[in-house]
């Protein structure tokens, strides 16, 4: 029997994409060598942004994916029922602030772009940043604040996301590795080989995060998707003193470098158990996930920037996870012109879990031959900015 489509990932892009798939009527196959949810989804923060994307094709992804979830939260909701667990998607803004006099005009003139891209983005009095999070530094120097920001749990996230594609008729077997390709007699990919056997199909979808050049490869189409890690320091629970995601202006180009040596910059937020989330930090180490307390060190110190009350809190833990991160800083939602009859879901780095719900729509749009809601071209496997990257892995 062939599947209609055979999705490589059950993280939450691949669980996103299963879900709008399924829910269009076709049968699908969703395989994942470890458990749902247990790679870099399980390291998330849940973060649904627009704060942190200039103008350009990934904002654009962005906005779409900000208009889907609230749809999709009270969709699940229905769907699941009052005994599955809340997938906690809160609306809940993001703020923004320079820690220096010589970041404060920049990080306005970003925001004025995002404006004119149509982002909600308000440059606002400091006395009003201080009036949202009363116990933020008072050395700050320039404010924007983010409505639009969001925020879910991004493990149960993932986990309803792949029970509403099972209601629509999607099979999810955790526990098997994909480990080459089936092709047909003229070439096109027709299915996979697995340590569970074969698996035929009319599409075959990379939706493996951080390993996705990996899979990609076995199948004849390698990538250069590479490991980002990151780590994350978690408080103790505390009485509530962080309200929005707060950051230092610097996030923003953290994300957007190419630099492979240690970077970090300053962002804080509470969780609904009462915990807070320090981060952040980006390497490019390959996939060791050793503790390496310099990081945790660094991370802490510049979060003090933002909140001084920090510096008595106690970490109850810390925890790290690796970004799939791509040379040209655009995710991979489209098909391969490599290899037909293969498809990719992949290279969000740290936008993951907010771009999900719209790379599953984007991606079910083009398998399905629908008009896509947003333009596809830009992230395509055969855009220009790609092209010498793939000679590089070819």
């Amino acid at each position: 029997m062939t599947t209609d489509v055979i999705v490589v990932g059950a993280g939450i892009v691949g669980a996103a994409t299963a879900r709008s798939l399924a829910r269009r009527g076709l049968s699908v196959l969703v395989l994942d060598r470890a458990a749902a949810a247990s790679g870099t989804s399980a390291a998330g923060e849940g973060n649904l942004l627009l704060s942190d994307k200039g103008a350009g094709p990934e904002l654009v992804l962005a906005q779409y994916a900000s208009s889907l979830w609230p749809t999709v939260a009270a969709q699940l909701a229905d769907e699941l029922g009052p005994d599955f667990p809340s997938i906690e998607f809160e609306r809940k803004g993001g703020l923004v602030v320079a820690t220096t006099e010589q970041g404060a005009a920049p990080l306005e003139d970003f925001a004025r772009g995002q404006v004119a891209a149509g982002v909600d983005a308000r440059i606002i009095p400091l006395e009003d940043a201080f009036a949202l999070e009363p116990s933020l530094n008072r050395g700050i120097t320039a404010a924007v604040f983010y409505p639009e920001d969001a925020q879910v749990q991004p493990v149960t996230a993932t986990e309803a996301l792949l029970a509403s594609a099972r209601l629509a008729g999607a099979d999810v077997r955790p526990g098997v590795s994909v480990t080459g390709a089936v092709r047909g007699s003229d070439g096109r990919l027709i299915g996979v080989e697995t340590s569970a056997g074969r698996f035929d199909a009319g599409a075959v979808i990379v939706a493996a995060g951080p390993w996705s050049g990996e899979v990609a490869g076995r199948l004849g189409a390698p990538l250069p998707v590479r490991p980002r890690r990151g780590m994350v320091l978690v408080t103790t629970r505390m009485p509530h003193r962080v309200f929005h995601k707060v950051y230092d202006g610097d996030y923003f180009g953290a994300t957007q470098s190419s630099d492979a040596a240690l970077q970090t910059s300053s962002v804080v937020e509470s969780t609904a158990a009462g915990t807070v989330l320090i981060g952040s930090s980006r390497e490019q180490i390959g996939f060791d996930d050793s503790l390496r307390v310099n990081v945790l060190a660094e991370v802490a110190a510049k979060a003090l920037r933002l909140f001084p009350f920090l510096e008595t809190a106690s970490a109850m833990r810390a925890y790290g996870g690796f970004r799939p991160f791509m040379p040209d800083h655009l995710p991979l939602v489209g098909a391969d012109h490599r290899l037909p009859g293969l498809w990719h879901a992949t290279g969000h780095e740290g936008a993951g879990i907010g771009l999900s719900l719209a790379t599953g729509e984007l991606l079910a749009d083009q398998v399905t031959g629908a008009a896509p809601a947003i333009d596809a071209a830009p992230f395509q496997v055969s855009r220009p900015s790609l092209a010498p990257f793939l000679e590089e892995v070819a």
